[in-house]
């Protein structure tokens, strides 16, 4: 017998990437996500009333795979679609012994067209048939392992809101009958872009999570940057057009030269943010920079160069720089304007104001953050309100930093950057006070 304490322990040490990984194999065979997630969560069920009896297996994933596919398939059964479902999905296949041995014939096709199961349904989640919005969302809900909220905050938009959509797509995808499955060589290119946008949120989440006790999570940018290095792979091949090669470096690119300073991104004691200024850029990763700076090169002096190629400047930018005084913060901010034309936002507008800030001063810079305010998307923007905080700090308006304070700490965000802010926001109050 196994206590139930160490089933649980063995189930909580299976992260969200197992997760994904069950659920996109469960997806991409039945082409049902209601059924793949529901198929999952029985799953992880049957294995807090079995594993006692059984003890832990020593692979838990296949297990809970192989847990998760049976009661997909027991749905399947009751269903009244049952023939048309058993010759699509070739279920005698499924029900044989060997069938676990020999992998499954869906993934064995996936990586003919794809070298990676992840990037495989990637590609599938990016079907025309969806509006961008949708496919972005289901992907980095499904595929990537975010939470519905972790969607929201990466997107910018209300949890309800995404909540909303993610119903609607599911609804869409089986109305439609699309597809879960990895399009023709041919079809990649036409869905590479949002392919790369999900890889790049997916960073963008791992870099400064949403929620949760960290400030990071480095499986998520590990897991992007290794998508973006099959991505740019296989713009050699006959999958992705040669134009596309510019952004794939750059997004790449991009990746390595902030990825290059985790090492000095949180304090070791505490776990919390290290602003940019503050950091020790004896800590960056050097091999991270050098590739990462020769990547940027490539992508900037490539035709068809574009947002993640700019992007990949500007982090170059800031790895050059041997400190933070000595940054070329108008070379960045002409970048900024560079990216603003080609992919306007709120985010891209942020970004000019603290660069145009930090080149012709602070009074500029919240002059120019104070034109964002009434963006909706950014009112609901942690960075926002900070970049307002620090500037006003620098201001000396310490009463208008305390209320931008407050207001950052009032949106959510994880709990080592609450850590962070409360501690600068107490720094100033404590000044206040003496």
């Amino acid at each position: 017998m196994t206590s139930p304490e160490t089933v649980r322990r063995a189930l909580a040490a299976i992260d969200r990437d197992a997760r994904a990984r069950i659920l996109a194999t469960l997806a991409r065979r039945f082409g049902d996500l209601d059924l793949a997630e529901d198929a999952t969560q029985d799953a992880f069920a049957q294995a807090i009333t079995s594993w006692p009896h059984t003890g832990v297996p020593e692979s838990p994933e296949a297990w809970l795979k192989t847990a998760a596919k049976r009661k997909a398939l027991d749905v399947v059964r009751r269903e009244s679609v049952l023939a048309q479902k058993l010759a699509r999905l070739r279920i005698e296949q499924e029900r044989a012994p060997a069938a676990d041995r020999l992998g499954d014939p869906a993934d064995a096709t996936a990586a003919q067209a794809v070298p990676d199961e992840r990037l495989a349904l990637f590609f599938a989640c990016a079907h025309p048939v969806m509006s961008i919005e949708d496919r972005v969302a289901l992907t980095l809900r499904f595929v990537a392992g975010l939470t519905t909220a972790e969607v929201a905050h990466a997107l910018l938009v209300p949890v309800t809101t995404m909540q909303q959509r993610i119903v609607r797509a599911k609804k869409r995808i089986r109305t439609l009958g699309v597809p879960l499955e990895v399009p023709p060589r041919e079809q990649l290119p036409a869905r590479l872009c949002e392919v790369q946008r999900v890889v790049y949120l997916l960073y963008a989440e791992g870099f400064a999570r949403s929620a949760g006790e960290a400030h990071v999570r480095d499986d998520l940018t590990s897991e992007a940057i290794r998508l973006a290095r099959i991505l740019r792979a296989l713009v050699g091949g006959e999958a992705c057009a040669q134009a596309a090669s510019s952004e794939l470096t750059g997004l790449l690119a991009l990746l390595l030269l902030t990825e290059a300073r985790r090492p000095a991104r949180v304090n070791g004691s505490q776990g919390q943010p290290v602003p940019l200024a503050a950091q020790d850029r004896q800590l960056w990763n050097r091999e991270f920079i050098v590739e990462g700076l020769t990547l940027a090169e490539a992508a900037a002096g490539a035709p068809g160069a574009g947002p993640y190629a700019i992007q990949a400047a500007i982090a170059a930018v800031h790895a050059e720089a041997e400190s933070f005084a000595q940054t070329d913060w108008k070379q960045i901010a002409v970048l900024y304007g560079l990216l603003e034309a080609l992919e306007p936002g709120p985010v891209v507008r942020l970004g000019r104001a603290v660069a145009l800030g930090r080149a012709h001063g602070p009074a500029v810079g919240l002059r120019l953050l104070d034109t964002l305010a009434d963006d909706p998307a950014l009112a609901g923007f942690r960075p926002f309100h900070i970049a307002r905080a620090v500037t006003l700090e620098e201001l000396a308006d310490y009463p208008g930093a305390v209320a931008a304070y407050r207001r950052a700490l009032a949106i959510p965000g994880n709990e080592a950057e609450d850590g962070y802010l409360a501690a600068a926001l107490d720094g100033i109050l404590g000044g206040l006070r003496g």
